[in-house]
């Protein structure tokens, strides 16, 4: 019985590792569309977030089947419910994606970043699809260590999201108020993108010790 259940355990880690490369995906095509004024990119972006929501029901199925029908102990309780917590912020990310592929397709056919912003957002794409690659090698893993580190990644958005309000708060900014609150609502994004990538590596390191990273537990909460 233990060991079907560790079995069924491993197999809701896959799923989330599953998702986390569909949500890599989605960071990835977002960013083309809103750098190329692709809408074709950003439409498909659009529809992949009903498969990712899709993933997280059946995560949510499996693990509340687990908890019904086992009755975990403490220890893996503490993983069944972790799970559950991780596929929501996966989830979310997902929806972040959608969030900036939808500026993207509302400014076609121009293009929504100013050519003065446009390395600060692609960097921060970059950045934010980097670190979703990353977590998924996280959950697979179980890697404590490359869960702990994505923290100096988060600490470059922080950076290029103070960058860009610095540029669109200074007086040579000529591209008016709608590319302004793009340019914030994308940063905003970004960032919080940035953020879930850091709460679910805290939740594996979790998972594996029993303890949230000190840099990390006020995020993970």
């Amino acid at each position: 019985m233990r060991e079907a259940f560790h079995e069924q355990l491993e197999s809701i880690f896959s799923d989330l590792a599953e998702i986390c490369r569909e949500v890599e995906t989605s960071v990835r095509q977002a960013t083309r569309a809103l750098l190329d004024g692709d809408a074709g990119v950003a439409e498909e972006v659009i529809a992949a977030d009903a498969k990712i929501d899709a993933a997280r029901q059946r995560v949510d199925d499996a693990a509340f089947s687990l908890l019904s029908l086992q009755q975990p102990v403490a220890g893996d309780l503490r993983v069944v419910v972790s799970a559950l917590r991780m596929v929501s912020e996966l989830e979310r990310m997902g929806d972040l994606s959608v969030h900036v592929a939808k500026i993207a397709r509302l400014r076609v056919p121009d293009v929504a970043v100013p050519e003065e912003a446009r390395p600060t957002i692609a960097r921060m794409g970059e950045v934010a699809e980097d670190m979703v690659r990353r977590v998924g090698a996280v959950i697979v893993e179980k890697d404590v260590d490359a869960a702990v580190e994505l923290d100096r990644d988060d600490e470059e958005m922080d950076q290029l999201r103070r960058g860009s309000f610095t540029q669109l708060l200074g007086d040579d900014w000529r591209y008016g108020v709608e590319a302004a609150v793009d340019i914030a609502l994308l940063g905003r994004y970004y960032e919080r993108i940035a953020d879930h990538a850091v709460s679910v590596a805290n939740r594996v390191v979790f998972v594996v010790t029993g303890e949230f990273p000190a840099a990390g537990a006020a995020s993970a909460g």
